[in-house]
């Protein structure tokens, strides 16, 4: 971020230029932010430590602009969904660095994945395994599997970002009578090529602390394999998680803060009880793009309440950015054509959808706003384009990429008639 004209410029661009040549809603990427964190995670993880892997948790933004850039930074893939997929095979992403996780995988997703040679298969429920096995001997295939396990860890985050605790729509339960005899059956398949474990247990995390406590989990459930089916687990995945900075009171804390202390206790706990130490895997997704992005909108209307509050209206709102309505998200803004801390007063930044609860934000301090000035919402780039809707009929904005002074679309914006190009009138009633 800097200051030229009292505008605010993105990796060397204008953003008030970007919104009058592209126009808004208007989301905008940082690719030289992208790279830093992919460059952290390279000199931090991949180069310091032997046998480790980093897959881009994909479902933060998943363009195929994104994909080339994360396989250029030398990264593998972590998709959750057969468009997901759909998306890397068009991108030509190599098919041994993807893993396939969710919760629910259908048959056509798996048989598609199957096919294009997908590297790893996250198995996350208890019938997914019989699933496998079934296509594979089918269509004469072997697939590589982790098991996701709940850990029964619970992290200090919101809840419906909470993944790791017992109860949860993600993994398989501690259970040994349930987890054990699907070890069994994976390890017996002559279709299933078992590799390990999995956990993932919730996002935007700050304390290193829950991590270290599922690991734990995972490592003595390695072990216990080792005992019960004289078997070498050779993968652990550690899933992501890793927190970002939204507002000023938010920690962003380095990789290395999560990784060093991750690494040094499962090199130490494989050495104590004599045991392979599996290729250890991290699948971040926020803590690469998030902040590497913002989103421009315009302001329209102002509404004043003398003595309650103003209301400045935007462009866009839920349909582009959906986390404050659903997790109560908070962000830091600014009006990008007025760079100033000078005269603040409280603003309340609305969105144009028919829903009270189409608030960006609540009283944020800004210059005096008027109609037409750009406003732009910080660390956007995880989850905004991601969970973009049509509601209220509103177009999906265009995305572009930034570095260095120079701008491109890598995403064009939806036209109504592509909105509505799937939409077929009944013969009845033409």
């Amino acid at each position: 971020m800097s200051e030229v004209k009292n505008h605010l410029l993105w990796d060397g661009c204008d953003t008030v230029e970007l919104a009058k040549t592209y126009g808004t809603p208007l989301y905008v990427f940082s690719e030289s932010m992208i790279e830093q964190a992919c460059r952290e995670l390279q000199r931090d993880f991949i180069q310091k430590y032997e046998r480790v892997r980093v897959a881009y948790a994909s479902k933060a933004f998943n363009v195929l602009a994104m994909l080339k850039l994360v396989e250029k930074e030398g990264l593998c893939l972590d998709v959750v969904s057969g468009g997901e997929l759909y998306t890397a095979i068009a991108a030509d992403f190599e098919p041994e660095k993807i893993e396939f996780n969710g919760n629910n995988k259908s048959v056509a997703e798996l048989e598609e994945a199957l096919d294009y040679g997908v590297g790893r298969f996250i198995i996350d429920s208890m019938q997914e395994l019989d699933l496998i096995q079934h296509i594979c001997r089918e269509k004469k295939h072997t697939a590589k599997v982790l098991f996701r396990i709940t850990p029964e860890i619970t992290v200090q985050t919101h809840r419906y970002i909470s993944t790791g605790q017992k109860d949860s729509k993600f993994g398989i339960p501690l259970d040994e009578k349930v987890l054990f005899p699907l070890i069994k059956q994976a390890i017996d398949a002559p279709e299933i090529d078992f590799y390990g474990i999995h956990f993932h247990i919730g996002s935007q995390l700050a304390d290193n602390q829950t991590h270290l406590a599922a690991a734990n989990v995972a490592l003595n459930l390695v072990k216990q394999i080792k005992e019960r089916f004289d078997y070498e687990v050779k993968e652990l995945n550690y899933g992501g998680g890793f927190g970002v900075r939204y507002t000023k009171a938010d920690v962003r804390q380095p990789y290395a803060y999560f990784l060093d202390p991750l690494m040094e206790a499962t090199i130490t706990f494989c050495e104590e009880h004599q045991l392979y130490r599996p290729t250890i895997v991290i699948e971040p997704g926020r803590s690469i793009v998030a902040e590497a992005g913002i989103t421009l909108h315009t302001i329209g209307s102002i509404k004043q309440l003398p003595g309650i509050r103003t209301y400045a209206s935007i462009d866009g709102g839920m349909t582009d950015n959906i986390r404050p309505g659903l997790y109560q998200a908070q962000y830091e803004v600014a009006i990008a054509n007025k760079r100033t801390d000078q005269d603040l007063e409280p603003v309340t930044i609305s969105g144009k959808i028919c829903e009270s609860t189409d608030i960006l934000v609540k009283d944020a301090l800004l210059p005096k706003v008027a109609t037409g000035d750009i406003l732009a919402t910080y660390t956007t780039g995880a989850y905004g384009y991601s969970m973009a809707s049509n509601y209220n009929k509103i177009a999906i904005p265009a995305v572009i990429f930034v570095k260095e002074g120079r701008a491109e679309e890598v995403v064009k914006r939806q036209s109504y008639q592509q909105m509505i190009q799937n939409e077929v009138i009944p013969t009845h009633l033409r």
